[in-house]
């Protein structure tokens, strides 16, 4: 099939063959909304080969109105939700942040800032994200800039949110600004690129991410397009999904057409496991040996009083052997 008809039908792509794929048999979503997403989603995603995600926090659809609602939701990416997908034997981790978007309301920006280093040196936490602009106001570059200073004085990776429109040059005024304050480029990850902004994105030494979602942004065949001219080096394979239209198996399916399209299965392992591993494990809190291992799961836990679980049986692994 052409190319150009892929494209409009890449969100009917299917998902690997585990037991056929020669390359291996795991991935990583490093920037996808779970919160907004059912346990369905860990379920087929788990059966996938995904084994490890990073949940981003992010607008969540309206605008939030006062600090406490911050409170609850970081409360919740580095507690309930890492239970969650530990419930299905996904590893979770999250990055902290406050959005661009919300940047804009900046009486309540300040209070937010003020909260932050609560959660953002939390066991879990990976990244200050996801930050940057959205409509690339001041407003906007004073949150930027605050979050950033605090991740240099902290060694810590940030995820950058590139804006919706004039995305090229939000891009490079992001990575301008954050030389500027001093983070180490190789620590930066800009997200939600495209074929016109991820040249710029490597000759600056930063890490280039892709959300690929079925109708907009990215879509499979133009990701896989993209490394099969250029390689992987740097670049990272995610879905983003979210409340809207998304795909919460953008990862998986993207490998399988790259294994399809006879891509280099080392090229593939790169940009939808390790890649993604060498930069958030500069954050010291993801384990890889770990993340290498089959974990059993026991959905006998709780968190609190609260289980996953609605009257179903409980699925409870034999424990792995040692051996």
């Amino acid at each position: 099939m052409p190319t150009k008809m892929l494209g409009a039908a890449s969100r009917f792509l299917r998902l690997p063959d585990l037991k056929s794929m020669s390359l291996p048999k795991r991935f990583f979503d490093p920037h996808i909304h779970m919160s907004s997403r059912t346990t369905n989603c860990y379920e087929e995603m788990a059966a996938a080969g995904i084994r490890a995600v990073i949940e981003p926090a992010f607008w969540l659809g309206q605008p939030r109105t006062n600090v406490g609602s911050f409170i609850d939701y970081f409360s919740s990416l580095i507690g309930f939700e890492r239970f969650r997908a530990s419930q299905f034997g996904i590893q979770h981790y999250c990055t902290i942040g406050l959005n661009s978007k919300e940047a804009n309301d900046e009486g309540l920006a300040r209070e937010v800032l003020e909260i932050l280093p609560r959660f953002a040196l939390k066991e879990g936490v990976v990244a200050i994200g996801e930050i940057g602009y959205d409509e690339i106001t001041p407003a906007e570059e004073k949150a930027y800039l605050a979050q950033l200073e605090f991740a240099v004085e902290h060694d810590m990776v940030v995820m950058v949110h590139s804006p919706h429109r004039d995305k090229h040059n939000g891009i490079l005024r992001s990575m301008d600004v954050a030389a500027e304050v001093g983070l180490d480029m190789d620590k930066l990850v800009i997200d939600h690129n495209n074929e016109e902004t991820y040249k710029a994105v490597l000759d600056r030494g930063c890490w280039a991410a892709f959300t690929i979602y079925p109708h907009t942004k990215m879509d499979s065949v133009r990701m896989v397009d993209l490394i099969e001219a250029n390689g992987p080096e740097r670049i990272i394979v995610d879905s983003s999904a979210d409340w809207g239209i998304s795909d919460h198996l953008s990862v998986p399916k993207t490998a399988q057409l790259m294994l399809e399209r006879g891509i280099d299965p080392a090229w593939i392992e790169k940009s939808c496991w390790s890649n993604a591993l060498e930069v958030y494990g500069k954050s010291g809190q993801i384990d890889v040996d770990r993340l290498n291992r089959d974990h059993p799961v026991d959905q006998t836990q709780m968190f609190g009083d609260s289980t996953i679980l609605r009257g179903q049986v409980p699925r409870v692994d034999a424990p792995v052997s040692a051996s």
